[in-house]
């Protein structure tokens, strides 16, 4: 009956190739973006961080070897449509073709046609004689990337008149490249190097610095009998629900509701991202005990920025802390590089039986020098020292169409995390989810990605409720609610406080040509109200934004995307607000693809900035912040000049007429407009 199915599929698809697989085109994260990133509302580079999820994203799964793990960690599938797919493979064998997932119970066209950018079907016949060099050097999957952007507009920190220590050292271009081969399954190679706009390429052991700004390398290898994963260079790592070791990028509160709570427990992966911050160099291995335990190992030794602090002596005695922006283009910024050595060890035992994963974590951190942080009210909780141990253990279970999922970690000699929550699908049309949250005020970690309402897991009690709910084809809807409580101060907000957060989606999408949604959420959260040294008051504070959008096909060379987003902020008795009208449209005929944006914005001040997600050249990720008053449009160029080469031409354009200068300190620019110009080459080896 398999084959039955397998050939009829094929048929339909004009072809009957063994490895088949859907024809690998650029995967359009505009399809993700609105679903399963987080509101934006906090000042972080969302670039970098998001970039790292398209980085993970850009490298396919072989379906014969993905767990169900890795398929929760797409954030495309239910927790129903994950477990029929386990269990087609468990009943039916190998995947054949690609093709195979229409035949699985819940899997529609969409569903096929999202989750087919994501995976592949492989020969495992391939490569069997070959040497793990030759199987590189022939493997199919691999690309070299060259990127060049740069502001036209002069910044001042490129300026004579500018103070020294303000001074840009190096040019105001940034420089890019990336190579990468990689087989599902097999192995993985690459390197980054990266200059942003005002470092300068040195020689500079002193400040470990060895050309360009960041050099990153990984080596990989995977299923080499009980060797499951080893890499050698960057990488990051996933454990339980990240409350210890999590990974650089952790999904948020969204749209996408219910399978976005749960973190994958997928172990080691290399690290290909530009965020300077949040990887481990070294080496990670998972090797298999037995068939069913294994043990994961890590060992990180690198350098960290930090702000440091001299003793009597004029030599650095401490750190008051650690810096994550990864720019070094001023001596100020300079003098923070490489300042403190860090090193990590982690071990995790795991053991896994059929829907039962279970396993313990052991994590310490050592820095070379301590930190010492500069007092104030809301960070006496915060970690102090030159080490830091964390122990935890965690949880998951699977029954049906239900996933159970907790951890519970200790940082040694100070407080406790405690994470639990449940997802599944009660009906073939709802899914549901819920999530409970404690995190005491002197529970410490460097390196977790948790669900929190806050950019840590510290100082919090919360309790989420998440669902979705598909009406019919055309009509679906989702939202949640999240109720949290800070029992401690916090930055910029200096008293005990509680508050809550909710969303509410609706979408239409009366053909496969047209989709329509419409979006609210509402944060009430305290804030200070004054910064006087002595005396603090609080007040409530509510964000509102609500999303209006509709995304049309005309045909398949013609696409429009139309969008209004609004806000307001209402704070000790005043009320501000924001709103952002935009056109986009993209034509695509034969090699040439063309993208652009036409937008309006109109903010009262900072708070009600408004992220707006880019279309940007690949592997490349566009989210600025729309503030103040103007027009802002962009243009994107892609051009294929044959198989092995692409061409990317972006330009962004904002004008302003709220200013005369943009930006601020070394950063500003002399006028109302600012041009920015990105090209970029992509070269399958």
């Amino acid at each position: 009956m398999r084959r039955v199915i397998f050939i009829c599929i094929s048929v339909l698809n004009t072809s009957l190739m063994y490895a088949q697989r859907v024809p690998q085109k650029d995967f359009d994260l505009q399809i993700l973006i609105d679903e399963i990133l987080a509101v934006q509302d906090e000042d972080l580079n969302y670039e970098e961080l998001y970039e790292n999820l398209a980085q993970l994203l850009s490298n396919p799964a072989d379906l014969n070897l993905i767990t169900a793990e890795q398929l929760r960690a797409l954030y495309i599938l239910t927790e129903s449509q994950i477990q029929s797919l386990i269990s087609y493979h468990e009943e039916t064998g190998r995947f054949i073709s690609i093709f195979e997932l229409q035949a699985i119970e819940g899997f529609n066209k969409e569903t096929f046609q999202r989750l087919s950018q994501f995976v592949t079907v492989t020969d495992p016949t391939s490569g069997l004689n070959k040497s793990l060099l030759k199987r590189m050097l022939s493997e199919k999957n691999n690309y070299f990337i060259i990127r060049y952007d740069r502001t036209l507009e002069e910044k001042k920190g490129y300026r004579e008149d500018t103070s020294p220590a303000s001074r840009y050292m190096g040019s105001p271009d940034r420089l890019y490249a990336r190579f990468r081969t990689s087989k599902p399954g097999d192995f993985s190679i690459g390197f980054t190097i990266e200059k942003d706009a005002g470092e300068k390429i040195r020689w500079n052991p002193s400040k470990k610095q060895y050309g360009t700004d960041f050099l990153s390398f990984h080596a990989q290898i995977l299923n080499k009998g009980k060797i499951k994963n080893l890499i050698i260079g960057d990488f990051q790592a996933q454990f339980g629900q990240g409350l210890i070791v999590g990974s650089a990028f952790g999904i948020g509160k969204n749209a996408e509701a219910v399978t976005t709570i749960r973190r994958a427990n997928i172990g080691f992966m290399p690290y290909t991202s530009l965020y300077e911050a949040g990887y481990f160099r070294g080496s990670a291995l998972s090797y298999a005990i037995t068939k069913r335990i294994t043990l994961h190992w890590m060992f990180s030794s690198r350098w960290r920025d930090g702000n440091a602090v001299q003793d009597s002596t004029f030599e650095v005695g401490s750190v008051s802390s650690l810096t994550n922006t990864g720019l070094h283009r001023t001596q100020n910024e300079i003098e923070k590089r490489s300042t403190i050595h860090e090193q990590n060890i982690a071990g995790v035992i795991n053991y896994k039986y059929k829907s039962l994963d279970v396993g313990a974590i052991f994590h310490q951190t050592m820095f070379n020098l301590p930190i010492v942080r500069t007092p104030a009210l809301y960070n006496q909780y915060y970690f102090q020292g030159s080490q830091n141990t964390n122990a935890g253990v965690f949880l998951n279970y699977t029954y049906r169409n239900f996933s159970f999922f907790s951890e519970v970690a200790k940082t040694i000699g100070e407080g406790m995390a405690t994470n639990v929550g449940i997802i599944g699908s009660l009906t073939q049309s709802l899914d549901v989810s819920f999530h409970f949250r404690k995190y005491d005020r002197d529970f410490q970690t460097f390196y977790s990605n948790a669900l929190a309402e806050s950019s840590t897991p510290q100082n919090e009690t919360g309790m989420y409720w998440g669902w979705k709910y598909q009406f019919n084809k055309k009509y679906s809807a989702s939202g949640y609610f999240d109720l949290f409580k800070f029992p401690w101060l916090r930055y910029r907000s200096y008293t005990t406080s509680q508050g809550n957060e909710w969303l509410l989606r609706f979408n239409y999408k009366p053909s496969k040509n047209v989709y329509l949604f419409v979006q609210a959420r509402e944060e009430s959260k305290v804030r200070n109200t004054s910064t006087d040294t002595n005396l603090y008051q609080t007040a409530e504070g509510i964000k509102r934004n609500y999303w209006i959008n509709v995304d049309y096909i005309i045909s398949t060379r013609l696409s429009f995307k139309t969008r209004a987003q609004f806000s307001s902020y209402q704070f000790g008795g005043n009320t501000t607000r924001g709103m952002v009208v935009l056109q986009d449209i993209t034509w695509t005929q034969g090699k040439i693809s063309i993208s652009g944006r036409y937008a309006l914005f109109d903010t009262d001040d900072y708070d009600n900035r408004l992220y707006v997600y880019e279309r940007d050249v690949w592997l490349a990720f566009s989210f600025p912040a729309y503030s103040g008053v103007g027009i802002r449009n962009y243009l994107l160029l892609q051009y294929t000049v044959s198989k092995k080469v692409d061409l990317w031409f972006r330009w962004a354009h904002v004008r302003y007429t709220d200013r005369e200068i943009i930006g601020s300190g070394s950063e500003a620019i002399n006028g109302n407009t600012r041009n920015d110009l990105k090209l970029q080459v992509r070269i399958r080896i």
